[in-house]
């Protein structure tokens, strides 16, 4: 069963088998961020594929939250610049990490409970970043490497 709730002001992209939910205050990059994604990702990742640019509609099926474009703006990339951009788009995403752009600064350790989020009911991997630059690097570390033991 699938809920689908209003749309969000967010980007989400697809890295390889995880989904990023991209979120901030206007102007903080989550356009350039799912830019850099998609067109320019770290080594280390593979490259994105946009989902959604500037509003997300989030949903819940069968206990997964799923991120899906508006008509309206699939395909749409805003690009600072060059204005929108149309490019190649995934229809949806299983979330599975958070982005919060603007982020106050980074706990050098930071406790497991500020590392999730809880949208809808269903909880994901959080990433607080102050910068496009810090989200890019948090995000490769995260999906191409293993947590130590404590």
């Amino acid at each position: 069963m699938s809920v689908q709730g209003p749309s969000i002001h967010a980007s989400a992209v697809r890295v390889g088998a995880a989904g990023v939910l991209i979120r901030g205050p206007s102007g903080s990059g989550k356009s350039t961020l799912a830019a850099r994604l998609v067109l320019d990702a770290p080594r280390c990742l593979p490259p994105g594929q946009l989902v959604a640019d500037d509003r997300v509609y989030l949903s819940v099926d069968n206990g997964l939250l799923v991120a899906r474009p508006p008509e309206a703006l699939a395909g749409l990339l805003e690009v600072r610049g060059l204005g929108l951009r149309r490019l190649p788009h995934a229809a949806s995403c299983v979330l599975t990490h958070v982005i919060d752009l603007e982020a106050k600064p980074l706990e050098r350790l930071p406790l497991p409970a500020t590392q999730q989020e809880t949208i809808s009911g269903v909880t994901i991997a959080r990433l607080a970043a102050s910068s496009v630059d810090t989200a890019l690097l948090l995000l490769a570390a995260v999906l191409s490497t293993g947590a130590a033991e404590s």
